[in-house]
């Protein structure tokens, strides 16, 4: 089940939403969530959701044992913790690994030494995994208090907004909410306004871009030439983009409505001007992650420069592999690590002394070629289609422009490019500051306040306002309001007319 589908949609959060507001008491609406949680899960994976509850239950009796050692990083509580990372990381690895690992010891081997059991993959369990981790991991660090009630853990670990896409949601952002938790309707307004930006961006962008990448991606590079391979992964740069940033609205939508504030996923990373920032930017629970939980325990930059470097590509080869048991994923990872290095060392220095628009176009090159190593399996294919975008192949390889289709999607270009970009924040922002009668206020285009997301069209003022600009301000809301109704109704029969409907992080 995803959240743009018919049965989503018109079933489930409907009648999750009345189940969930009915009950009086918090406790109650905790369990309704677990059980909802474990309910859409198996819709997907019927088959899996022991593994779900078996995750939530050892993960609660390790936590449990680590809390009765008492304060300290003691030997018996390191003892625990190793326990429950190895008991964590076995269970992804055997799921996720195994068969990369079988193929590729057999090909080395010229036999079959390990079967390959071609396990279907649990949906959402890389997620689901490094949130019972930070769970376990702060729990051992004294940063948070042990649950004690195994319901409300699991209710943490299998709730649905975020279960099988993310953010990932540490046991911190929420620890206080699973008990103190208030849904407002202003708050409800708000994820409500961020579902259907999410939803908009999904079915309406995403799903439009896929076409065009799903078509040309599986080809060879010498049948589509140059037109063709730009054209299949610039549909994918948009396609990947709008697709896992609309199911992080939509998430964090969900999780405002029931007065959850869940961490910021994506910050415009198309605007980035250096591959540092852009992972600032990009995924951005995920590089908090690593950054926590590997790159800082390793010593993180405050070690000799060839550490610096190890724990560096350490970080990224990990990020890379999380995504996907091949090795062009890992190249992927690899990848960035040495740019964010080279950028370290020498590249930032020259950047910084030339025009802004040549740190824009230098990371715009970067998370092209980035996506080609992600979006091309095999890395014969990647380097294929790397030679096809440098005309080894020529123009439109064996193919027509007719063929390729590639005409027919310039006229949505400009769309796609502005849905990257803050202008909706912008706008806001300036709309906000004129209302405020403060010419001189700093305009940011990020819409967020502190960490969380919060919807780019609406404009709340912080300050006395006059009663005509407050008119005004009242006047572009309604507007926003009434085009975001617009949006999520063009997406509701976009989602029952259409029976494309692709998920791209499923497969992670």
């Amino acid at each position: 089940m995803v959240f743009s589908s018919t049965i989503f949609l018109f079933a489930f959060l409907p009648l999750f939403l009345a189940v969930y507001f009915v009950m009086p008491w918090r406790p109650a609406k905790n369990v309704v969530l677990l059980l909802f949680s474990l309910l859409f899960y198996a819709w997907g994976e019927p088959v899996y959701v022991w593994l779900m509850v078996a995750s939530i239950c050892f993960n609660w009796l390790f936590a449990f044992i680590i809390g009765k050692c008492g304060e300290g990083r003691t030997a018996p509580k390191r003892f625990w913790l190793v326990m429950a990372l190895a008991a964590n990381l076995l269970v992804l690895g055997f799921y996720k690994y195994q068969g990369f690992l079988a193929e590729n010891v057999n090909r080395a081997l010229g036999e079959e030494f390990i079967a390959e059991l071609n396990l279907a993959l649990p949906i959402g369990i890389s997620f689901f995994t490094l949130q019972a981790i930070t769970y376990v991991v702060d729990v051992y660090r004294d940063e948070v208090k042990v649950q004690k009630n195994p319901l409300y853990l699991g209710m943490y670990i299998a709730m649905f907004p975020q279960l099988v896409a993310g953010p990932i949601v540490r046991y911190s952002d929420i620890e206080a909410e699973i008990d103190n938790r208030r849904a407002t309707l202003e708050g409800f307004a708000q994820g409500l306004r961020l579902f259907c930006v999410g939803l908009g961006k999904k079915v309406l962008l995403a799903n439009t871009a896929g076409v065009l990448a799903d078509s040309l991606l599986p080809r060879e590079a010498a049948e589509i030439g140059f037109v063709g391979c730009f054209s299949g992964v610039a549909a994918y740069t948009f396609q990947i983009y709008f697709d896992f940033s609309g199911y992080s609205d939509m998430a964090i939508g969900l999780g405002k409505m029931m007065g959850f504030e869940y961490p910021r996923n994506f910050n415009y990373p198309y605007t980035s001007k250096s591959a540092t920032e852009f992972w600032r930017r990009w995924h951005m629970s995920l590089g908090g992650f690593f950054r926590d939980y590997v790159y800082i325990p390793l010593g993180g930059n405050r070690v000799s420069t060839p550490r610096f470097v190890l724990n560096t590509m350490i970080v990224w080869g990990l990020t890379g592999i999380w995504h996907g048991a091949a090795w062009n994923f890992l190249l992927w990872g690899l990848y960035w690590g040495v740019l964010i290095l080279l950028e370290k060392f020498f590249v930032m220095k020259v950047l910084d002394r030339l025009p802004r628009f040549v740190s824009h176009i230098w990371c715009i090159v970067l998370f092209f070629f980035g996506w080609l190593l992600f979006a091309v399996t095999g890395l014969s294919n990647v380097g294929e289609w790397f030679c096809a975008m440098f005309g080894a192949y020529g123009w439109l390889g064996t193919s027509t422009l007719w063929e390729l289709q590639s005409w027919s999607y310039v006229s949505l270009v400009p769309i796609f490019i502005v849905g990257s970009l803050p202008w909706a924040p912008w706008l806001r922002k300036k709309i906000q500051a004129w209302a405020e009668g403060d010419p001189k206020r700093e305009i940011v285009a990020a819409p967020q306040k502190g960490n969380t997301a919060v919807p780019p069209c609406q404009v709340v003022c912080e300050g006395p306002v006059p009663a005509g600009r407050a008119r005004a301000v009242t006047a572009v809301n309604v507007l926003a309001d009434v085009s975001l109704l617009a949006v999520f109704v063009l997406s509701c029969m976009s989602v029952v007319s259409s029976s494309y409907n692709p998920f791209i992080y499923f497969q992670f």
